[in-house]
């Protein structure tokens, strides 16, 4: 019984460290307007705001992985908490001088590389401190309440916001505080596995990712036309490839490459992959959504996505349970058609701008119900499925595969919803005003991001019917992404019914005892 409190004590700590890193996840633009209107900060410079701590966490989690393998878990969690914390606090005390965007941006790249190196630590220890047949439920508790944290970025960026933007950075250091105080309470096991640290294969697979990555976040700025584009993102891939072919010849690898020939763990990252291409994005497209069709403020969208919330926190808690009792594929099978299902019902009812969320409400519920039954028991599953392979490096790679998913996502996504909305608002407002000046309506919604560029309605007749002409538009194109979603997610639904593995939890792993020794601290 204590041995249980312990490892509840353990999972609250690891959420507690972790949770800064969802916040930021949206809280930061949500409050880009603000910092921009203050610092006076560069189009570029906006965007590498949020880029550049994206960018971070894509190249560094491989690595981060290994490190806790090596250097302990419990080490670079503490270790990633204080370079998050005193990163984030140094965000917040950007000077407003000459040096203000390049400060900012380089210590968002800083808060970046803290959580890649923080998360896979984290996430190896609730999984170490779980016995196998109660792992399933301590996951479902750990996604859970960190993915709600996500929702609660716009609300807190809002309101911190019309305090001062420094604040949406220094609510990060109290966090920190308690997820400290929890870990030195709960003492997690301090898991090491010395080995040589392969520092070439980390600066190719860094190369690659960032390179790759970097094409993708970029592609809406430079577009898909300009070579740079495809330099970027065609050169990154050719390093992967690079990469690949280094570490099969290396005796201690940074990412022991084979671990993919195991079919069980190479379906479930392809799942991974596949969700987050939706899973991420969908908070950005419901907050932009929720403040330029609906009209909402941006404190306001966070309650958008707590409906959604309400439905995945509590299908999690129900997918933790048939994980453990039934192995993954039941939940992950079901949990990716609901999640299909309910982008195409929500998706059809983003028009119906009269009825709001009070007409869409049940198929948000209903698409959280699907991402809760399916991200917990895949993700899980993954690592458990990970042959002789440390969680350290097992949960690097699974992170590593979800955010290149979701930077595919974003890009491709926000591609058609830019394309779309031009198309749109132009078919919206034939006859109301002169093309060009459709146009430029057009670029102004597609480039308004989470800011709310269009959040009032203007008084007076022309006016009020060009903005509801605007509005109406963008939730058609907000439409036509989420049945893009919807498709992804049928063929993730596809590739669990055909080739997702069975097996109950223990019987995945029969003797723990058989992967590599761990030393203990």
């Amino acid at each position: 019984m204590a041995e249980k409190k312990s490892g509840y004590l353990v999972l609250v700590a690891m959420i507690f460290a972790v949770s800064m890193t969802f916040i930021d996840q949206t809280i930061v633009s949500i409050s880009v307007p603000e910092i921009q209107k203050d610092l006076s900060l560069s189009s570029t410079g906006v965007q590498w705001v949020i880029n550049g701590y994206l960018l971070s966490l894509a190249a560094l989690f491989a690595l981060g992985g290994k490190l806790a393998d090596v250097l302990g878990h419990r080490t670079m969690v503490v270790t990633g908490v204080l370079i998050f914390a005193i990163s984030s606090a140094l965000c917040g005390a950007t000077p407003d001088t000459s040096l203000d965007e390049a400060w900012l941006i380089f210590f968002r790249i800083v808060q970046g590389a803290g959580a890649a190196i923080m998360f896979p630590a984290a996430l190896a220890i609730v999984i170490k401190s779980f016995p196998i047949d109660q792992r399933g439920k301590a996951m479902a508790i750990f996604f859970g309440v960190t993915g709600a944290f996500t929702s609660i970025g716009p609300i807190a960026g809002g309101y911190l916001s019309e305090w001062t933007w420094r604040a949406i950075f220094w609510i990060n250091i109290p966090v920190a505080i308690l997820s400290l105080i929890f870990i030195a309470v709960s003492k997690p096991e301090q898991s090491k596995r010395p080995q040589p640290i392969d520092y070439r294969g980390a600066v190719l697979v860094a190369l690659g990712m960032g390179l790759a990555v970097l094409g993708l976040q970029q592609s809406s700025i430079w577009g898909w036309g300009d070579p740079i584009t495809w330099v970027c993102i065609v050169g990154g891939l050719l390093v992967l490839l690079g990469f690949i072919r280094f570490e099969l010849r290396q005796e201690h690898p940074l990412i022991r490459v084979a671990i993919f020939k195991d079919r069980a763990f190479a379906v479930d990252n392809v799942i991974l992959f596949l969700l987050s291409i939706a899973f991420v994005p969908l908070f950005f497209f419901a907050s932009m959504y929720s403040q330029l069709a609906l009209g909402w403020e941006a404190s306001e969208a966070g309650l958008y996505l707590l409906i959604f919330f309400g439905g995945f926190a509590v299908a999690s808690q129900w997918g933790g349970r048939i994980l453990d009792s039934k192995g993954a594929r039941p939940t992950v099978v079901i949990g990716s058609l609901l999640a299909a299902v309910g982008f195409v019902l929500w998706g059809l009812k983003l028009t119906d701008l009269d009825g709001g969320s009070g007409a869409q409400w049940p198929f948000i519920v209903l698409t959280g119900v699907g991402f809760g039954l399916l991200l917990g028991p895949v993700a899980t599953d993954a690592v458990n499925r990970a042959p002789n392979t440390s969680y350290g490096e097992a949960t690097g790679i699974t992170q590593t595969v979800r955010n290149y998913g979701a930077s595919i996502g974003m890009a491709v996504l926000g591609t058609i919803l830019i394309l779309e909305n031009k198309s749109n608002v132009a078919s919206q407002l034939d006859g109301k005003v002169p093309d060009n000046v459709a146009h430029q309506i057009a670029d102004q919604v597609s480039k308004a991001g989470s800011g709310g560029a269009v959040s009032s309605a203007p008084s007076g007749g022309k006016g009020e019917e060009i903005f509801h002409a605007v509005q109406q538009a963008f939730a058609e194109s907000s439409r036509t992404i989420f049945l893009c979603m919807a498709g992804v997610m049928a063929v993730c639904f596809l590739v669990a019914l055909i080739s997702s593995p069975a097996g109950k939890m223990e019987e995945i792993i029969a003797d723990e005892d058989e992967a590599p020794a761990e030393t203990q601290a």
